[in-house]
């Protein structure tokens, strides 16, 4: 057995492997992987043992990460808020983390980083002396319900009420990808980052993933008198909606607007044939969020970013400079914040 590596936004054998594979989500697409490159300058590239003239069995796809502030280390993925290894053999994939542990050795690469949300891969990672490094919490909602039952099971105050009220409220709403709707998203996301004093990712990382992800991409927003108040940014592949970015303006919370947009994407994504909603990652620690989504889709699962070589504790090194950057952020106006985003971005993913 041997291992081999494919560009995957090159080798058309990647696109037909995750199209047919029943692991692959949304990050392992061509259209993903092509966004993250053109905005950071990570370097895709897919480990496999398939031979390169036949067909593509199986592989499981990194980003090569150089940072000064955080080292350079292999990735999957960055910005992703999870990433399966495309494998139906144990032996193949045991392999190829064999391979990539002894090629460590030889590179500049603190670590690798797998984003598995498959709980199957927990013993052979640890067999092959991989340690969580992260933990999160991830929600997904069931689609298949009809919809007054998807309806009935939100919770009441946070939820139910909260939609009714922005109907009644007359809050309008549109979607699409067109650059006005872009630009009302990204005012709103940096209104929002700025309450969090933290950066806004680069209007080019959203610039791009419009360009790069096509009609799999959808920006919702919610006005109130012409004004914009919420906004959401979702992804599609297959039979799954993700909810990926949201943000909104804080003086109008009392209007429902974020709610009212997450109930119009289950409305819309359940007609459109969609199965499943990922509501995405949140921290383990971040108990607001958790609580928030936990309205929309009890019972979240364990999450874990696994990493080799292990990390001493969950709070490594890197952990520290990013905390420790991110209490300069809180420092930072929130009118250089945007400038700060388009500077940092490239080293944390």
């Amino acid at each position: 057995m041997r291992s081999y590596q494919l560009d995957p936004t090159k080798d058309v054998r990647w696109a037909e492997l995750v199209e047919k594979h029943p692991k692959a989500s949304v990050f392992h697409t061509v259209g993903w992987l092509e966004a993250l490159q053109r905005t950071y300058g990570y370097r895709p590239v897919v480990f496999t043992t398939s031979p390169l003239n036949g067909e593509l069995k199986n592989g499981l796809v990194f980003c090569r990460v150089r940072s000064w502030l955080t080292g350079g280390r292999m990735v999957s993925l960055p910005f992703s808020d999870h990433c399966e290894p495309l494998f139906d053999s144990g032996r193949d994939m045991h392999f190829v983390m064999e391979y990539l542990q002894a090629d460590l050795q030889h590179r500049d690469w603190k670590y690798i980083e797998v984003r598995p949300v498959n709980g199957s891969f927990c013993q052979e990672g640890e067999k092959m002396g991989f340690r969580p490094a992260k933990r999160y919490c991830l929600h997904r909602l069931d689609l298949r319900p009809d919809l007054d039952q998807l309806f009935r099971s939100l919770h009441k105050d946070s939820a139910q009420r909260r939609i009714r009220r922005a109907e009644r409220a007359g809050v309008v709403y549109k979607r699409g990808r067109s650059i006005q709707l872009l630009k009302d998203f990204y005012d709103l996301l940096v209104l929002t980052r700025g309450r969090q004093h933290l950066p806004p990712q680069p209007y080019l990382w959203f610039r791009n993933l419009v360009d790069c992800m096509n009609d799999a991409l959808e920006i919702r927003l919610a006005y109130h008198a012409q004004i914009p108040i919420a906004a959401i940014l979702t992804l599609r592949f297959r039979n799954t909606v993700y909810y990926k970015y949201g943000c909104s303006d804080a003086k109008f919370k009392h209007l429902g607007g974020m709610p009212f947009l997450l109930w119009k994407t289950i409305e819309e994504s359940k007609a459109a044939g969609a199965e499943e909603f990922d509501l995405g990652r949140s921290e383990s620690d971040n108990r607001g969020l958790i609580l928030f989504k936990n309205h929309w889709a009890q019972g979240p699962t364990k999450l874990a970013y696994w990493r080799f070589p292990a990390p001493d504790t969950l709070v490594s090194e890197e952990t520290r400079k990013l905390n420790m950057v991110k209490w300069v952020f809180a420092c930072i106006p929130d009118r250089l914040l945007a400038a700060t985003g388009r500077l940092i971005y490239r080293h944390i993913g």
